[in-house]
């Protein structure tokens, strides 16, 4: 959970810094790129822990 957080941290200042900043729109872009990644790999976390069978 700490990993995500600071992944989605990291994401938000670039894009912040991408968007603010003149010619540095290549952060912006990769922000967005971590973002993605990030929420994707929060997906594929969460869906492995409801595939258990409850009891």
């Amino acid at each position: 959970m700490v990993t995500f957080l600071l992944l989605l941290l990291a994401a938000m200042v670039l894009g912040i810094i991408g968007a603010a900043a003149d010619g540095l729109s290549y952060l912006l872009a990769i922000g967005v790129v971590l973002f993605v990644a990030d929420v994707a790999y929060f997906a594929m976390v969460g869906s492995r822990r409801v595939r258990r069978p409850m009891r």
